[in-house]
C-alpha cells in the first residue's frame, strides 16, 4: 500500500505575501481550513467531515507580473493549462516558454537608470532645450529678414503642423503599452517591425549625431562674435577657432552625458533658466526700444507699424552661396522644431513613458511656437531689414542707402546678432545661445548612444552590438557614447552651419513621415492590441502628416530627399536579408494577417474555372526531414505555385510540449530549405483515421488540398495487414471526398529517418536504418527504403544519444552520427559523456563487438574511409544542410537523398497516359519538365490505342489535343499490344507477390485475403497490369521519371493485396515512378 501524507492547510489572506509551496506558482491562491490526506499519483483527499466553501487551487490572480515579458526578470510563471488540467508535468518543463513570450527578441531595456525622470525633467525641458536651439538666437532674425513676417510666420505654421500631427501620432504610439529604451528606434520597429524600425533607427541616430555638431557649431559661431566684439580670437577667429573649440566642447558634453542621468539633468535645468532669462531679455528690449542712436544706426528702430509693414511681405536674396526662396529658408528653419523626439529617445529612463511623452511634448510644442511666434512679430516690428551702422547716415537719413552698393552690415538680413541688439542686456543673450546650443547639443549626445545600445541589443546590425555594451549597474553605453563622439566630430569640422541643417532637415521628416505612418498604418489595420490610452489622434491626420513630411522633404531638396530614402532602402533590405529572429506584434505582421484572411474570403466566393486550376497537394510525409525525395517531387509541383500542405499522423498520444516542438523543428527545416508548405501534425490516431481527417478537414475555402499525395508503401507483403488495409483505405478516402492521388515509389526507398535523425526510438530496437518503419509516431508515409532480400540483416547499428521524447516530453535516446565502414555497414561515432558510455554490437547479424578493447583501432579505420574525405564540397555543405547534426553519410546514400533536387542530365520523363483522368497525368509531369532543375528532360507521351487499325488516327487526334493544351513534347507513341498475353515469367512474377495473401494459404487473413473468384474476375485488369509492365520495361526503363495513370480501386470489387500487387508489377524496378490518378474533373483546356 502507498504511504500516506498527513497534511492540515490554513487559510491565507490573498492581501498577504504567499508561502513558497511545491506546485503551488508564486501568485496561486491557497484557500482552505481543512485536513487531509496525500497519495502518490492521486492528488489529495479531503478529511471526512463537513465541506468547506473555500477550496485548495493553484490558480493565479490577475498580477501584471503575470503578463511581463519571459525575459523579464519580474516576470512571474501562471500556471500552464497543462497543469490545471491535470496533465503529467515533466522536470523543467515550462509549457510553450517559446511562445508565451510575445516579443521574443525584446529582452532588453536600453537605457535603463537607476534614476527614473518625470514628465517635465524627463520630457518637458528636453524637448524645451532641443527645441530653443541655435536657430532662436542666430538664424530666426535672418529668417525674418528673407521671408518677411507673413511667410516666416506660415514656415513656423507648417513646422508646428508637422510637429503637432507627429506628436500626436507619437503619443497614441506611446501609449499603446509600455516604451523602453531606444525612442523612436523602439517606437518604429515595434509598431512597424524591425525592417523599418532599425533603418530609421540608424538614420535617426545619425541625424541626431550630426545636429549635436551643428549646435555645438552655433556655439562657437556665438562664441567668436563675443570674443571679435572685444578684439580677441583663438587662432584665426573663424573657421579654425569653430573647429578647436567645437571638438573640446563635444567632449565634455559626451562626458557629461556619460556620467549618469542626475548631472544631465542638472545641467539641463540651469541651461533652460539662462534660456528663458535670454529670451525675456529679448523682449524686454524690444519693448524698451533702442537705447542709442548707435543701437538706431545699427537697425533697431523699435516696435514701429511701419517697419512692421514694411518687413511684413518676403525678399529673398543671394544669401550663403544660395538664391534663397520660401524652401531654401524653410529647409534652414527645420531643424529648430526638431526637439518633439527628446522625451521619446530617453524613454528608458522616464517613470511612466505612456504619460509623459505626449504631455510633455505637446506642452513643449506649445511653448516654443509661441515664442517663435512672438520672437518673428517683435522682430519684424522693430529691426530694419539693412543698415550701415552709421550714426551719421542716421542723422542724414541715409541709414538703408548701403543697400545699392550691397555693402551693408546690420540689420535682419545681414547680421545674425539682432537678438543681442534689441535685448535689454546684450552679453545675457551670449549666455543663454551658450545655453540653448550646449543644451540642444547635449541632449541630441544623449540619445544617440541609447539608440545605438538598442539596436545593439536587438542584434539587427551586427556592427552595432559592440557598441551596445552596458557598463555599471545603469548599464551606460561608454562604447556608444565614443562612437558617437567620433560621428558628431567629424561633422563639426565642417564648420559650416547651413550646409549641415539642409541634410539633417531631411533625415528628421523621413523619420517624422514613418511616426505618423506607423500610427495610421495600426490604426488601419486596427490589431485587437491597438489600444492607445491617447484618444487625441486620427489616422487620416497622420496620413496626412506623412504625406506633408515626404512632400517638403522634395521641395526643399529632391536630391537629398532621393539620397536619404535610397540609404533608408538600403539599410532596410539589410535587414530584410538578415532576417532577424524577432516577433515584436507589429502592425505589418496585422496587416498580413488581415489581407490574408480578406483574399481568402475574397477567394471563397469566386467560382471553379480550369483555367485557374491549381494542384493543391496535401502530402502524408510525416517529419518533412525524413523523406527528402518525397517531398522535393511534391515540392517541384506547387513551387510558387500552390498549395502544400505536409502532414505528420503520429499514432502515439503527443503532449503539448511535444507536438509543438514538432511543429516548431518541421517549420524551421522547410524555411531552412525554402519550401513553401505548411506542416500540420494529428496525433493519437490510427494511419487510416488520421488521414481521413486530415482529407475532411485540411485546408480553409478554396486553400483546400484536391491531390492527396503519399509514398509507395514498398513492405506491403511483411507489414501488419491491418497497416495494409488502412493504406488501401485511404486512397478509397480520398476518391469519396473527391480528391486526386498521386503515389511516388523510388528504388531507393523515401524514408531516411534514420539518417537524418528527426524523431526517436526505442534504444533496444534494431531496425533497418532504411527500412520501413512500423507504426510510430512519424508513420504518415508508410514507404522508407524497398529490400531487396526481405529478412535479411540490416547493415546498420545506430547508436544512440539523448534527446525530448515528443510523446511524453521526457528524455530518451536518439540515433547519433553514422559512419560507413568499408564492409559497407553503417557504424556510428560514439560521444562521450562523463558520467555514462553506450555500448552496442556491431551491424545486426553480426557477434557483439567489445568497443572498450578495439576502440582506437575502430576509429582509424573509421577515419581512414571518412565519408568527408570524398565528398565535393558543394555536396558536403548539401549534407550539412539536411543533416540537424555534423554527420558522415555515404556519399551514394547522400545523393539518393538529394537526387530530386541535383540538375537532371538530358534525358526524358515518360508519360504514360493511358486513362482520361481530366488531365492531372499529365499536367503534373509538364509543371516539373518546367522547372530548371528539369528543363533538360523532354516529355515522351504514351497513350493507349484501341488496335492496329485505327493507330495512325488516334496518334493523329491525340497530337491535335496535345497542341490544342499546348503541352510540348519530344515524341508521342500509341501502345495498341497492350491487350496481348502476358509473358509467362511476367506472370510467375505477380504470383509470387500474391503469396501468403491467396486464399487457403496458412497466414492469409480474412479482411486481407485474394480469392480465387476475385482473381478469375479481375484476370483481364491484371493481364493488362502484366502486360504494362512489359512495356515500361521496353520503353522507359531508362527514363528519368515515368508518370503513369494509377489504376482505379473500385470499392467491393478489388482487394487490398491485389491492388497492391498490381502497382508492385508496374513499379518494381523502374526508374522513379509517379502514379496519378485525377478526380475525372478538367484540369486542362484549350479554350482561351
Amino acid at each position: 500500500m502507498a504511504p500516506e501524507t498527513r497534511f492540515t492547510v490554513r487559510r491565507v489572506s490573498r492581501d498577504v505575501a504567499q508561502v513558497a509551496m511545491p506546485g503551488v506558482p508564486e501568485h496561486g491562491t491557497l484557500e482552505m481550513v481543512t485536513s487531509g490526506t496525500v497519495q502518490p499519483g492521486q492528488g489529495f483527499e479531503l478529511a471526512p467531515g463537513p465541506r468547506q466553501s473555500s477550496q485548495l487551487t493553484i490558480e493565479a490572480l490577475p498580477r501584471l507580473d503575470n503578463y511581463r515579458n519571459m525575459s523579464s526578470l519580474q516576470a512571474a510563471h501562471r500556471p500552464s493549462l497543462g497543469e490545471l488540467h491535470g496533465e503529467e508535468k515533466m522536470v523543467g518543463d515550462i509549457e510553450d516558454s517559446k511562445d508565451k513570450d510575445p516579443t521574443k527578441g525584446e529582452g532588453h531595456s536600453a537605457g535603463g537608470h537607476g534614476i527614473k525622470l518625470g514628465w517635465i525633467q524627463g520630457v518637458l525641458i528636453p524637448c524645451l532645450l532641443n527645441i530653443w536651439g541655435v536657430m532662436l538666437f542666430l538664424r530666426l532674425s535672418w529668417v525674418v529678414g528673407q521671408a518677411g513676417i507673413v511667410h516666416s510666420l506660415i514656415i513656423i505654421g507648417i513646422s508646428a503642423l508637422v510637429c503637432v500631427l507627429t506628436t500626436l501620432s507619437l503619443s497614441a504610439i506611446s501609449t499603446n503599452g509600455e516604451v523602453k529604451g531606444g525612442g523612436i528606434y523602439y517606437i518604429i520597429s515595434r509598431s512597424l517591425g524591425p525592417e523599418f524600425g532599425a533603418s530609421v533607427g540608424i538614420v535617426f541616430a545619425f541625424a541626431n549625431a550630426v545636429a549635436a555638431s551643428m549646435n555645438t557649431i552655433g556655439f562657437c559661431d556665438s562664441l567668436n562674435n563675443l570674443l571679435k566684439e572685444n578684439g580677441l580670437k583663438i587662432v584665426d577667429g573663424g573657421v579654425n577657432d569653430v573647429r578647436i573649440v567645437g571638438v573640446v566642447a563635444i567632449f565634455i558634453m559626451v562626458i557629461i552625458c556619460a556620467i549618469g542621468m542626475e548631472w544631465e539633468s542638472k545641467a539641463q535645468n540651469l541651461l533652460v533658466v539662462i534660456i528663458v532669462g535670454a529670451i525675456i531679455d529679448f523682449i524686454g528690449g524690444a519693448i524698451r526700444g533702442p537705447a542709442s542712436d548707435l543701437d538706431k544706426a545699427r537697425g533697431f528702430t523699435g516696435l514701429s507699424a511701419e517697419v512692421f509693414k514694411e518687413n511684413s511681405y518676403p525678399e529673398y536674396r543671394f544669401s550663403e552661396n544660395v538664391n534663397q526662396d520660401f524652401f531654401s529658408v524653410f529647409a534652414i528653419f527645420f531643424p529648430s522644431v526638431t526637439g518633439i523626439q527628446a522625451g521619446a529617445n530617453i524613454s528608458g529612463d522616464l517613470k511612466d513613458p505612456a504619460d509623459a511623452i505626449p504631455k510633455g511634448t505637446l506642452l513643449s510644442l506649445l511653448i516654443s511656437m509661441v515664442s517663435y511666434a512672438v520672437f518673428v512679430l517683435l522682430a519684424g516690428g522693430a529691426a530694419l531689414r539693412d543698415a550701415s551702422g552709421s550714426v551719421e547716415d542716421l542723422v542724414n537719413g541715409t541709414i538703408t542707402s548701403c543697400v545699392a552698393s550691397h555693402n551693408c552690415t546690420y540689420g535682419l538680413q545681414n547680421n545674425y546678432s539682432v537678438m543681442q541688439l534689441v535685448s535689454l542686456w546684450g552679453p545675457f543673450i551670449y549666455a543663454g545661445c551658450f545655453a540653448a546650443t550646449l543644451s540642444t547639443a547635449l541632449t541630441n549626445l544623449l540619445s544617440v548612444p541609447r539608440l545605438i545600445q538598442a539596436l545593439g541589443i536587438d542584434r539587427i546590425y551586427p556592427g552595432l552590438i559592440f557598441f551596445s555594451k552596458g557598463y555599471g549597474k545603469a548599464g551606460e553605453p561608454y562604447r556608444g557614447y565614443a562612437l558617437t563622439f567620433i560621428i558628431s566630430a567629424a561633422f563639426l569640422l565642417i564648420a559650416e552651419l547651413n550646409i549641415i541643417a539642409p541634410l539633417i532637415s531631411n533625415f528628421y521628416l523621413a523619420s517624422y513621415a514613418l511616426i505618423n505612418f506607423c500610427t495610421f498604418h495600426a490604426a488601419l489595420v486596427k490589431p485587437v492590441g491597438w489600444r492607445p490610452t491617447f484618444k487625441y489622434y486620427n489616422m487620416w491626420l497622420s496620413l496626412l502628416g506623412c504625406v506633408l513630411c515626404v512632400g517638403i522633404m522634395f521641395l526643399i531638396n529632391w536630391v537629398a530627399s532621393i539620397i536619404t530614402l535610397l540609404i533608408i532602402f538600403a539599410l532596410y533590405l539589410i535587414v530584410v536579408y538578415r532576417k532577424p529572429d524577432v516577433n515584436w506584434g507589429s502592425s505589418t505582421q496585422a496587416q498580413t494577417y488581415k489581407n490574408a484572411l480578406t483574399s481568402t474570403l475574397r477567394l471563397s466566393s469566386i467560382g471553379d474555372h480550369v483555367k485557374n486550376y491549381r494542384p493543391q497537394v496535401l502530402l502524408l510525409i510525416g517529419q518533412p526531414a525524413d523523406r527528402p525525395p518525397l517531398l522535393d517531387v511534391f515540392n517541384l509541383v506547387t513551387k510558387n505555385l500552390s498549395l502544400l500542405i505536409c502532414a505528420d499522423l503520429s499514432q502515439e498520444r503527443l503532449s503539448h510540449r511535444g507536438k509543438g516542438a514538432r511543429q516548431r523543428r518541421a517549420a524551421e527545416w522547410l524555411k531552412q530549405h525554402k519550401v513553401k508548405a505548411f506542416y500540420s501534425v494529428v496525433d493519437g490516431l490510427g494511419f487510416e483515421e488520421g488521414a481521413q481527417a486530415l482529407i475532411q478537414a485540411s485546408g480553409v475555402g478554396k486553400l483546400r488540398p484536391n491531390v492527396l499525395a503519399m509514398g509507395y508503401k514498398s513492405i506491403w507483403q511483411t507489414c501488419p495487414r491491418s497497416e495494409l488495409i488502412g493504406y488501401f483505405n485511404t486512397l478509397h478516402d480520398a476518391f469519396d471526398n473527391r480528391l486526386g492521388v498521386a503515389i511516388l515509389r523510388v528504388s531507393t526507398g523515401l524514408d531516411y529517418s534514420r539518417v537524418t535523425m528527426s524523431h526517436p526510438h526505442s534504444q533496444d530496437e534494431h531496425t533497418d536504418a532504411l527500412s520501413l518503419a512500423l507504426p510510430s509516431a512519424s508513420s504518415s508515409a508508410p514507404d522508407l527504403r524497398s529490400q531487396p532480400s526481405l529478412g535479411s540483416s540490416s547493415p546498420f547499428d545506430v547508436r544512440r544519444a539523448i534527446e525530448d521524447d515528443e510523446r511524453t516530453g521526457r528524455l530518451r535516446p536518439k540515433p547519433m552520427l553514422a559512419h560507413l565502414d568499408s564492409t559497407g555497414s553503417l557504424d556510428t561515432l560514439e560521444r562521450y559523456d562523463s558520467d555514462s558510455s553506450l555500448h552496442t554490437s556491431g551491424s545486426l547479424g553480426t557477434s557483439p563487438v567489445n568497443h572498450n578493447d578495439d576502440r582506437s583501432k575502430d576509429k582509424k579505420a573509421a577515419d581512414a574511409v571518412n565519408p568527408h574525405d570524398i565528398l565535393k564540397s558543394k555536396t558536403r555543405a548539401m549534407a550539412k544542410k539536411l543533416l540537424p547534426f555534423e554527420q558522415n553519410i555515404p556519399p551514394e546514400i547522400l545523393d539518393e537523398m538529394t537526387q530530386f533536387q541535383r540538375k537532371q542530365k538530358s534525358g526524358t520523363v515518360d508519360v504514360w497516359w493511358l486513362y482520361d483522368d481530366g488531365g492531372l497525368t499529365l499536367l503534373l509531369p509538364y509543371i516539373i519538365a518546367t522547372r530548371h532543375n528539369w528543363s533538360d528532360c523532354n516529355l515522351r507521351i504514351f497513350a493507349l490505342a484501341n488496335s492496329r487499325l485505327e493507330l495512325e488516327v488516334e496518334e493523329r487526334n491525340m497530337a491535335i489535343l496535345l497542341s490544342k493544351f499546348r503541352i510540348d513534347y519530344s515524341s508521342l507513341k500509341m501502345v495498341y499490344t497492350v491487350g496481348e498475353t502476358p509473358k509467362k515469367d511476367t506472370v510467375l512474377f505477380f504470383e509470387s507477390l500474391l503469396q501468403g495473401f491467396m486464399e487457403g494459404d496458412s497466414n492469409a487473413s480474412a479482411k486481407c485475403m485474394v480469392t480465387d473468384a476475385e482473381l478469375t474476375a479481375l484476370q483481364s485488369k491484371t493481364n493488362r497490369q502484366l502486360r504494362l509492365r512489359e512495356l515500361l520495361l521496353e520503353n522507359s526503363s531508362k527514363a528519368n521519371m515515368i508518370v503513369m495513370s494509377l489504376p482505379m480501386p473500385r470499392r467491393g470489387v478489388v482487394s487490398a493485396p491485389l491492388y497492391m500487387a498490381w502497382l508492385e508489377t508496374l513499379t518494381r524496378g523502374m526508374p522513379p515512378f509517379l502514379l496519378v490518378r485525377g478526380n475525372q474533373t478538367s484540369v486542362l483546356t484549350f479554350y482561351s
